[in-house]
């Protein structure tokens, strides 16, 4: 059984929870003590020297980026639905898998380390960059159920959480219909499951 390293408030780390009981996978759980920074110590940092979580173990092999998880998790226990190999799907994947990477993490992501943990950092350029690309969202989501497919891929799974999240960061998700509507048929999947903040029904908090 697939072990992961986890702290239940992580977006990053609810992903790859989320997947895994999309796709019925069994996974182990193994709450780190973040507050403690049990993720810079041993064992853990000698499994990940970048001493971040999630981590996560499958027989021999330790992968420690959500992102990479997600993409191992799809290709081993998914199906093309959630992974396409054609060249071009798998692109169109992959660009938003770096938007949940970049944009999404230092936007709403960055606002809400700033605002529900009082992490010291930039709240005005977080704020900033939230509302770009939950415009940008917005705009793409008009026109199309999902982000990268006519389905949903794991483009979707890595980029809700955080969005979802947004509130907690000081943010409002009223001014993005489609944006909710997304998070809203995210929440429909048959084995949805959810995290603090984000409920398996109603609205995302």
């Amino acid at each position: 059984m697939p072990r992961l390293y986890d702290l239940e408030l992580s977006g990053n780390c609810y992903k790859v929870r989320l997947l895994c009981a999309l796709l019925k996978v069994p996974l182990e759980i193994v709450p780190v003590d973040f507050l403690a920074g049990e993720h810079k110590k041993s064992p853990l940092i000698g499994i990940n020297p970048f001493g971040e979580i999630p981590i996560f173990a499958d027989g021999d092999l330790v992968l420690r980026d959500s992102q990479a998880i997600l993409v191992y998790v799809a290709r081993k226990w998914g199906s093309e639905a959630w992974l396409p190999s054609d060249a071009a799907a798998l692109a169109r994947v992959v660009q938003w898998l770096m938007v949940a990477e970049n944009e999404i993490a230092r936007g709403p992501n960055d606002a809400r380390l700033h605002d529900k943990f009082g992490i010291e950092l930039d709240i005005g350029a977080a704020r900033e960059k939230s509302v770009r690309i939950l415009g940008i969202l917005e705009q793409h989501l008009a026109t199309t159920n999902w982000l990268a497919m006519d389905r949903p891929t794991i483009a979707d799974i890595a980029c809700m959480p955080y969005v979802a999240l947004a509130r907690e960061g000081g943010l409002k998700l009223d001014p993005y219909p489609a944006v909710e509507a997304w998070i809203a048929r995210i929440k429909a999947l048959p084995g949805f499951i959810g995290m603090p903040g984000i409920s398996p029904d109603g609205r995302t908090t």
